[in-house]
């Protein structure tokens, strides 16, 4: 549950920098692409992390959540034309930069289904949380 509310969290927060959410002080919606796709791109990487250690319903939420933002993303992007930079940073030619506008935001979502470091990624969390429960105690109280 508390994993579900944190990925909520993160894409309320990528919403709220996308626009679709009003800003609570001004009462409006506000973009702010870099710090959206900073939120999207976070919860790509939690994607990746937690790939296999999530329930269904976990991995579900988390990725709804992720394409939607993505599509948003795109979609504001387009809208403001403010993501022509970002697709020349790769080198990509000028023709096809409005296609590959999408692309950034869908990448990483791409990436976790292909990565390989996975099954490595659980041993050594594995292994830390060992060593991590030899050396330390957590006490709430007397």
């Amino acid at each position: 549950q508390r994993f579900i509310e944190f990925v909520m969290m993160h894409a309320q927060n990528a919403a709220l920098f996308l626009g679709q959410i009003p800003n609570p002080k001004t009462g409006e919606g506000e973009v702010n692409l870099e710090l959206a796709k900073m939120f999207i791109d976070q919860l790509a990487m939690i994607q990746e992390k937690t790939r296999g250690n999530l329930t269904s319903e976990e991995s579900t939420v988390l990725r709804n959540a992720l394409s939607n933002l993505q599509m948003a993303y795109v979609e504001v992007a387009r809208e403001t034309g403010s993501a022509r930079p970002q697709p020349a940073r790769p080198g990509e030619g000028a023709p096809t930069t409005p296609a590959e506008e999408p692309e950034p935001p869908s990448k990483p979502a791409e990436q976790p289904s292909t990565g390989a470091p996975e099954p490595s990624a659980p041993i050594t969390s594995t292994e830390s949380e060992t060593e991590s429960k030899k050396k330390f105690t957590k006490s709430y109280g007397p």
